[in-house]
């Protein structure tokens, strides 16, 4: 299948935050006695909706919302800039804009820091709407960010869309609202993780999809 609207997830597809998000993830443990001592280990947290990810460390819902508002305090002034562009993503989406393709964002990031980052590695012109969850919680399931961005998109024909990402997330959301997904390794999901989530197809790395023409 050859796609019109590409939506593209963030972290771990396009860019590598690890550094960033698993520092921001020991600042807001540390406030609760909680000390990491091997980052790593928060890489699993790359990419499940953040909400999900603190309850999964054994905090309470009321101390979540806390320990959210600690991990953005450290975020938004150093960890959305500990972040690196995967190499040839900006040839990527140069690519895909000369081929007229619509590029939009899904992700379960905040939008606001979603667009910051776009915009600070100096991709955010080549897409054509960027969505992602609110500072409040709401839209934070990746279900609801695709859809979201479908609608803002004016994608009536969902055989022309395709999301891809490096995490189930990204294949299962895109199956809940019922457009293809294509899995990408380059990222913090493995191979079995994609196929298990129901991947239409898997590729090694994102930028593999510039020489991938059956798809985009």
């Amino acid at each position: 299948m050859n796609y019109d609207y590409i939506l593209f997830d963030l972290d771990g597809t396009l860019t590598d935050p690890k550094l960033g998000i698993t520092k921001s993830f020991a600042y807001a443990l540390k406030y609760f006695d909680i000390p990491i001592e091997n980052l790593d280990s928060l890489c699993k947290y790359i990419g499940p909706p953040i909400m999900d990810s603190f309850m999964d460390c054994g905090l309470s819902k009321e101390k979540t919302l806390e320990a959210i508002e600690k991990y953005r305090e450290y975020f938004k002034d150093h960890g959305i800039y500990e972040n690196e562009v995967y190499d040839g993503v900006a040839q990527l989406l140069a690519t895909l804009k000369s081929r007229n393709k619509k590029i939009m964002l899904a992700t379960s990031k905040p939008e606001v820091f979603a667009k910051q980052i776009l915009e600070h590695f100096e991709l955010l012109t080549y897409f054509d709407f960027v969505g992602g969850s609110e500072l409040n919680g709401n839209r934070s399931e990746k279900s609801e960010v695709i859809q979201y961005v479908l609608e803002e998109g004016k994608v009536t024909d969902l055989s022309k869309a395709v999301m891809i990402g490096d995490r189930k997330y990204d294949i299962l959301g895109a199956k809940e609202v019922g457009i293809d997904s294509i899995g990408v390794l380059n990222g913090y999901g493995d191979q079995e993780e994609l196929i298990a989530a129901g991947a239409d197809a898997i590729v090694t790395s994102v930028c593999e999809l510039v020489d991938r023409e059956e798809f985009l």
